[in-house]
């Protein structure tokens, strides 16, 4: 019987334990895609203590501590904070065939280095206890623990209005190798469903780009001054979540009509709606284009579905879930539109349902156009699939339709500074999944060949790709 959570852990024949060690463990981080706070990063945060640093802020966590019967008290409310680490502790035993089992003591292991002890409420004060004490040591701030992880470039998530101040900071930081660059995520720019809430940002965004928005030709203006101004300090890369893909036919002064009734606080139609933001996403997509940008899609969730949890709590609160709306025909369309007047940039497509995995594969590959590897990318297993079947499922689907040797890898996705752990088991899952093929005679006995391509997944692939 193995042992839990060894060094061979998830590795299950000795060539997968030779690729692991000999060529995905050494490789650093490139997190492309997180949600890190970028001023705990600028201003180097250190944590209070294990509550601060690994429970505040992760819905996956809150989700479970629901189902087990935690009262919200414990999980979003004013309870202590060890109250509710307890509380959570009390949940990790439950977890059991949960990746947040995996993941709890992996993010235990490394960094805290506890090893051969379960999280439970029997265990909890020990634990919190010598976290605490780790926490407070200078190579456990925010900028420590990324460089005691290997990584070597960081991309935050970042809305239009943000004045880039903190990334500032860190750029003019010789004392910090780690890059640290902002995505432009123009999501709330799209969102007139709520016109008090878009005007609300509307003014946001005047202040920030120094432009008076009065019609739609000025908010588009304000928009390309704040990508210019993300270009500038190093951003190369887009995110928009997209709940369901549609396209639709409107002109410029259809749009320029749905934008003033907005602004005049009305309430625009649903279709109104959706024919605003597909608008606004081809143009953006085109200001991609322009600066040769990664443009990524976030496809599926629906988000806020419990209306008492939003009203407590607000939105990543636990409320979301995994949608089922077609999409295959328009967002098809959508990169033609694009692809037809050369502006369809580099673009990475996430599912959130797995049955859209081969769908989803085969769809990048349409608008593959030789200009680099991978262009079009079949981003990796995301959300409720960053698991071992899900991650297994999205790797085998990518390399039957497309090629996984272009593959960039891994992300965190995560507001967490203990969440790098999640790229070490991607590395052994894929590491498994190879070497038992090479042991089964369906790959050759080439290392060299195999390890190189697990390094280009693991890191060099993103290096390239995002050119930072």
């Amino acid at each position: 019987m193995k042992p839990f959570l060894s060094e061979d852990f998830l590795l299950h024949t000795q060539t997968a334990k030779l690729l692991y060690q000999q060529f995905a463990k050494p490789m650093p981080i490139f997190d492309y895609h997180c949600h890190l706070p970028v001023g705990e990063i600028a201003q180097n945060k250190t944590f209070k203590n294990l509550t601060e640093i690994w429970l505040k802020g992760d819905h996956y966590k809150w989700r479970a501590m629901r189902a087990n019967g935690i009262d919200e008290r414990l999980i979003t409310g004013d309870a202590g904070d060890f109250e509710k680490f307890r509380a959570w502790t009390a949940t990790v035993p439950k977890t059991l065939r949960n990746p947040l089992f995996h993941w709890t003591h992996m993010e235990l292991k490394t960094p805290f280095g506890i090893t051969g002890i379960l999280l439970n409420p029997n265990t909890a004060k020990e634990i919190y206890d010598k976290c605490n004490e780790m926490l407070k040591q200078d190579d456990f701030s925010a900028r420590a623990i990324l460089k005691k992880l290997n990584v070597k470039v960081v991309c935050t998530t970042d809305d239009p209005t943000d004045d880039l101040s903190y990334h500032r900071q860190i750029k003019e930081d010789s004392t910090f190798s780690i890059k640290v660059l902002p995505t432009f995520r123009p999501d709330k720019a799209m969102s007139i469903e709520n016109p008090e809430q878009w005007n609300g940002w509307i003014s946001k965004l005047e202040q920030t780009a120094n432009i008076s928005i009065h019609d739609y030709s000025s908010f588009l203006r304000a928009l390309k001054n704040r990508h210019d101004a993300f270009h500038d300090i190093g951003c190369r890369s887009s995110d928009h979540g997209w709940e369901r893909v549609t396209t639709e036919k409107v002109s410029r002064p259809q749009v320029a009509r749905i934008f003033s009734k907005a602004r005049s606080g009305a309430t625009p139609t649903l279709a109104e709606a959706r024919k605003f933001r597909y608008a606004v996403l081809i143009e953006v997509a085109r200001m991609h284009a322009e600066k040769s940008w990664v443009q990524q899609f976030h496809i599926g969730p629906i988000r806020n579905a419990n209306t008492r949890l939003y009203r407590r709590i607000g939105p990543d609160a636990g409320g979301d879930f995994m949608g089922d709306a077609e999409f295959a025909k328009p967002l098809a369309m959508f990169l033609d539109t694009l692809d037809k007047d050369n502006k369809l940039t580099k673009t990475v497509l996430y599912n959130i349902n797995p049955r859209d995995n081969e769908m989803v594969a085969s769809l990048a590959g349409n608008f593959q156009d030789g200009s680099i590897p991978g262009k079009m990318q079949f981003g990796t297993a995301w959300w409720y699939n960053d698991q071992k079947q899900g991650m297994e499922n999205q790797i085998n689907a990518l390399s039957n339709i497309g090629l996984l040797s272009n593959f960039i890898g891994m992300t965190t996705d995560s507001r967490s500074f203990l969440s790098y752990p999640r790229h070490d088991y991607f590395r052994r899952i894929l590491c498994n999944l190879l070497g038992a093929e090479i042991e089964n005679g369906e790959l050759p006995d080439d290392i060299e060949l195999i390890g190189n391509m697990v390094q280009d997944i693991c890191y060099n692939n993103a290096k390239r790709y995002f050119a930072v």
